[in-house]
């Protein structure tokens, strides 16, 4: 197809379409009213009262809490904290393999310092 099909099919397009009727764009323009009434912001809702006598230390707490992410982030913090507490009470057999196989039992204080004795060996 050429360009000049193109353009005499995009021209014959353009001349074809009719404009929607008063009557159409009097039903649009109703119906989006409505739509719009509906939708209408209630009054804002009152502001809650605070009660006298609140504490700087719930507050506090109120801001940690924020800040830390919520509840379902101290959710997690528990989790973690029940979890090492179990661990350690409980002390499960599998993790002294673990353990000696990670830290092994062949290291002492001496050979956490650094020393050069390794690049001076001969042979």
């Amino acid at each position: 197809m050429t360009d000049a099909e193109l353009d005499s099919l995009f021209e014959a397009a353009r001349v074809s379409a009719p404009d929607p009727s008063a009557a159409l764009l009097a039903r649009i323009m109703d119906d989006a009213m409505a739509q719009a009434g509906a939708r209408a912001v209630p009054d804002p809702a009152p502001a809650p009262q605070r009660r006298p006598g609140g504490s700087v230390r719930r507050r506090l707490l109120a801001c940690v809490l924020a800040g830390l992410g919520g509840w379902p982030s101290m959710a997690g913090l528990a989790t973690a904290g029940v979890v090492g507490i179990w661990i350690g009470y409980a002390d499960p057999v599998g993790l002294d393999a673990v353990t000696t196989a990670m830290l092994g039992g062949g290291y002492g204080p001496a050979d956490l310092a650094p020393s050069l004795d390794t690049f001076l060996q001969e042979g």
